[in-house]
C-alpha cells in the first residue's frame, strides 16, 4: 500500500546576522540536519519542499519574521503537511506565541517535528513535553535579557557609551574606546541652542528661531547608505535635547547619571539655568491646562456650522493668560469666508452670557453657565438652549432684539437668542455684547480721542507723529476722530453709547461728513 505524500517545510532561524555571509552558516547546518531527517522518513511518504523558510537575524521572541509569516501563509493554503525544525526554540521562544502557532497547526491538520528532540504534536504527550521545554526556552531568553540589562547598567556606571542614536554634538567613539568624540561644529550648535532658549524663554519660540536659521538635527548615514536625521527640530526633540545630561559629560541610565568617559560641551551653570527655565514653564503649562480644562462651556459650544469648539489659550504681554474657544476645524481653515468664526474670547463670551442670564432670571440665586444645555456662537448673535421651565420668566424680561422660543427638535428645551456678536480688536476675533448700554466710558475710545487731539496739535506745530509707515497709516485714520462733532465726543467721554460701538466700528465711518450727518449716522449707537 502506497503511503500518502506528506509535504515537509523546513524552517530555520538565527537571532543575529553574524556569520550569515559565510559559505556554510548556521542556517545551512540546521537545514542540512532537517533534510537528513526528512530523507530518513521517505518510506512514510515525507518529501521536503524546495522552498526555503529561513529567518536570519530575527529574534524568536515575537512572530514578526518574514519567513515565519510566509510559512503560516503556506499552511493556510494547504501547501504544507509537516513543519520540521532543528530545535523547538528555532520556531519560537515565547510560550504564548507557541500556543498560537500550535492552534494554527491543529486547525489545518499540520504536524510539527523537532529533529534533535523528536517530538510530534499529533499526540497529547508530545504537546505536554513541548510546552515544558518551551517554558525553559522562554526562561532562558528572559535570563539572557536580564544578563544583558545588568551588563549595560554596569557599563554605564563606568561612563561607557553603550550605543544608540548619537546626540547632536558628538560622534561615535574611536575603535577600542567607549567614550563619545566631540564634534566641534555640532557642539557650537548645541551651545547656541541652549543660549538661545535661555534668551527666548520658550521652546516654541526656539523652534521658530532654529527653523528660520536653518538649523537641523544631526545627520547620520547608515552602513547601507541611508540618511537618517537632518530634520527640522520639533518641540519634542528640543525638550529632549535641553534635558540631555550627556552634554554635561555624564552617562544616564534610567533616572540616574554617572560621570562619563566623554568631554562635556555645556557649562553646568548654563545647563542648570536652562533646567530651571524649563521647570518654570512646565509649572505654568500645568496650571494653564487646569484653568483651560475648567472652561465651563467645554463640550457644549458650537460654531455657526455646528462644529464643536475646544478650549485653548495663549499668552500675552507679561505672561497674561488669554482663554479662547477654538473651532475644531481651524487647522483645516483655508481662509474661506464660509467659515466666518474661528475663535472667540472665553472670558468675554462667558461674562456676557452670565450677565444676560442673571438679568433674565433674577429670582434664581444659583444662575450660572451650567444651566445651558447647548450654545451656538453665530457671527451676529448667540443662541442658548435652556430647560423649558425657564421660558415664562425669560419672556417677561426680554429686551429688544432678544427672543425665546420652543425648540421642536428638543421638546424639553427652549432656545434663547441674544444679540451678542463677534467683533475684532487688533485683528483677533472676540465676543462683543450687543445693544446693551455700557456702564462707564470705554477706555479704548477715550484714549483714541485723546490721541487724535494730541496728534492734531503736534501736526499743527509741524512735529512728526511716527517714523513707522504702517503705524503712520493707522494714525492718519485715527486723527480724523478729532473732527467728530462735539456732542459725539462728549457722549464718548461720558460713556453714553452701547457696547457694540467700538473703535473699529467708529473708524469705519467717513469722518469727512458734516456734524449733522455724523450725528444722524451714529445716532443708533448713542444713548440719550
Amino acid at each position: 500500500m502506497t503511503k500518502p505524500r506528506l509535504r515537509c517545510a523546513i524552517y530555520t532561524r538565527k537571532s543575529t546576522d553574524e556569520g550569515l555571509d559565510q559559505s556554510f552558516n548556521s542556517l545551512d547546518a540546521q537545514r542540512e540536519a532537517c533534510m537528513a531527517y526528512v530523507a530518513s522518513q521517505k518510506a512514510e511518504g515525507w518529501t521536503a519542499l524546495a522552498k526555503s523558510y529561513d529567518d536570519g537575524g530575527y529574534s524568536g521572541g515575537n512572530m514578526e519574521r518574514p519567513a515565519l509569516q510566509d510559512l503560516l501563509a503556506g499552511i493556510a493554503t494547504g501547501r504544507v503537511n509537516i513543519v520540521v525544525v532543528y530545535k523547538i526554540d528555532r520556531l519560537t521562544r515565547s510560550l504564548m506565541d507557541f500556543a498560537r502557532i500550535v492552534e494554527i497547526f491543529d486547525r489545518h491538520q499540520v504536524s510539527f517535528v523537532s529533529v534533535t528532540q523528536a517530538f510530534n504534536t499529533t499526540s497529547s504527550m508530545g504537546r505536554l513535553t513541548l510546552n515544558v521545554l518551551l517554558s525553559f526556552a522562554q526562561f532562558e531568553r528572559e535570563v539572557t535579557g536580564e544578563r544583558i540589562r545588568d551588563k549595560i547598567a554596569a557599563s554605564k556606571k563606568k561612563g561607557m557609551w553603550m550605543g544608540g542614536g548619537l546626540p547632536l554634538g558628538y560622534d561615535a567613539p574611536e575603535p577600542g574606546s567607549h567614550g563619545l568624540k566631540v564634534n566641534e561644529d555640532e557642539a557650537h550648535t548645541v551651545r547656541h541652542i541652549f543660549e538661545t532658549y535661555l534668551a527666548l524663554g520658550s521652546v516654541h519660540k526656539l523652534e521658530n528661531n532654529l527653523y528660520k536659521a536653518g538649523i537641523r538635527s544631526k545627520r547620520h548615514v547608515t552602513k547601507a547608505g541611508k540618511v537618517r536625521g537632518d530634520q527640522v527640530f520639533s518641540r519634542g526633540a528640543l525638550f529632549h535635547l535641553l534635558r540631555n545630561r550627556t552634554y554635561l559629560g555624564e552617562t544616564v541610565h534610567k533616572d540616574k547619571s554617572y560621570p562619563g568617559q566623554h568631554a562635556a560641551i555645556i557649562d553646568p551653570v548654563l545647563f542648570d539655568a536652562v533646567q530651571q527655565q524649563l521647570d518654570r514653564n512646565s509649572v505654568r503649562r500645568h496650571t494653564t491646562r487646569q484653568q483651560v480644562a475648567r472652561s465651563p462651556l467645554a463640550g457644549r459650544i458650537f460654531d455657526p456650522h455646528g462644529r464643536s469648539m475646544t478650549p485653548t489659550f495663549s499668552y500675552g504681554r507679561h505672561g497674561k493668560l488669554y482663554r479662547y474657544y477654538l473651532a475644531n476645524s481651524v487647522k483645516h481653515y483655508n481662509g474661506d469666508s464660509a467659515t466666518p468664526l474661528m475663535r472667540v474670547s472665553a472670558e468675554k463670551l462667558e461674562g456676557s452670557v452670565t450677565d444676560a442670564l442673571r438679568r433674565l432670571l433674577p429670582e434664581r440665586a444659583d444662575v450660572n453657565l451650567t444651566l445651558i444645555k447647548r450654545i451656538d456662537v453665530l457671527p451676529d448673535r448667540v443662541n442658548l438652549w435652556l430647560g423649558r421651565q425657564h421660558i415664562d420668566q425669560i419672556r417677561e424680561k426680554l429686551q429688544p432684539d432678544e427672543d425665546v422660543c420652543e425648540d421642536a427638535a428638543h421638546p424639553k428645551w427652549v432656545r434663547l437668542s441674544l444679540p451678542i456678536c463677534v467683533g475684532s480688536k487688533g485683528g483677533a476675533p472676540q465676543i462683543i455684547p450687543g445693544d446693551t448700554p455700557v456702564s462707564r466710558p470705554d477706555p479704548v475710545l477715550v484714549k483714541a480721542l485723546r490721541d487724535a487731539h494730541a496728534m492734531l496739535e503736534r501736526d499743527s506745530k509741524g512735529m512728526p507723529w511716527c517714523d513707522d509707515a504702517p503705524k503712520d497709516r493707522y494714525r492718519r485714520k485715527l486723527i480724523r476722530l478729532a473732527f467728530l462733532a462735539p456732542e459725539l465726543q462728549k457722549a464718548i467721554f461720558e460713556g453714553r453709547h452701547i457696547t457694540k460701538f467700538t473703535l473699529a466700528r467708529l473708524l469705519s465711518f467717513d469722518m469727512a461728513l458734516s456734524w449733522a450727518d455724523q450725528k444722524q449716522l451714529l445716532a443708533q449707537y448713542l444713548i440719550d
